[in-house]
């Protein structure tokens, strides 16, 4: 089974692979669009199982999404915070820190981007290639701005995609050892303007409950909490076969 296989019934699409590129641990994604029916679900997990996994993960479910899921059996892993920002009117805020120079990201930081992830994110939630690539292919159109320090190379980055009237901060991530001095809000600032540029209505992001820091930075920005969050829900492949 490849990183990235597509499984299709009718109108029903999934995505599934190995959780973070590796492991025990597999990872089912709807395709973009209407939520997929619960036999869909309850079909990939018995492929899933037949290929030697032992548990599988979602991806970060809407409400809407989950339902299937629950449905087949799956319980919440983990809850997050969904926040939307309205690109109508946004303050023009300074998009370079000072002590740093945002441009677009190159194939060449992949490697410094993938360290500054690892800093930046417990195990569960760290990208390596595979997530990255995802990432950026998640939408129709995409980018990766980093934060160039010089001497100090890239210590922070974050991806923006577009799909329609929605722009997704889809990663932002700074190197533990240089937060505190904006390069965080120059990230976010820049992705809600190349989203409006791009003909985006509002930007979504989503970050851990937990995540007191990020939470306050986002509303600091002006981004404002969606009345339902995100979850990303897990279930035990054991012996699927015989109950699905």
């Amino acid at each position: 089974m490849g990183k990235l296989d597509v499984l299709q019934w009718g109108p029903d699409r999934l995505r599934i692979g190995p959780w973070r590129g590796g492991g025990a641990v597999a990872s089912i994604v709807p395709a973009p669009g209407p939520a997929p029916s619960t036999d869909a679900v309850r079909r990939a997990l018995v492929l899933l199982a037949r290929q030697g996994y032992r548990s599988v993960l979602t991806s970060a479910l809407t409400y809407a999404e989950q339902q299937p899921f629950i449905a087949a059996s799956f319980t919440v892993h983990e809850r997050l915070h969904l926040l939307r920002h309205d690109l109508r009117d946004i303050e023009r805020r300074r998009s370079h820190p000072p002590d740093a120079r945002l441009r677009r990201g190159r194939r060449r930081d992949r490697d410094t981007v993938l360290a500054v992830d690892r800093a930046a994110f417990d195990a569960f939630w760290r990208f390596d290639a595979q997530g990255l690539a995802d990432a950026r292919r998640a939408t129709p159109s995409s980018r990766v701005r980093v934060a160039d320090a010089g001497a100090a190379g890239v210590v922070a980055y974050g991806v923006t995609g577009r799909a329609g009237a929605l722009g997704y901060l889809q990663r932002l991530a700074v190197d533990p050892a240089h937060q505190g001095r904006g390069l965080g809000t120059a990230l976010v600032a820049d992705a809600l303007h190349w989203a409006r540029r791009h003909g985006a209505a509002s930007l979504l992001v989503n970050t851990q409950e937990a995540n007191s820091v990020a939470l306050a930075l986002y509303e600091h920005i002006g981004f404002v909490r969606e009345p339902y969050g995100l979850a990303v829900l897990e279930r035990p492949l054991d012996g699927i076969e015989a109950t699905t």
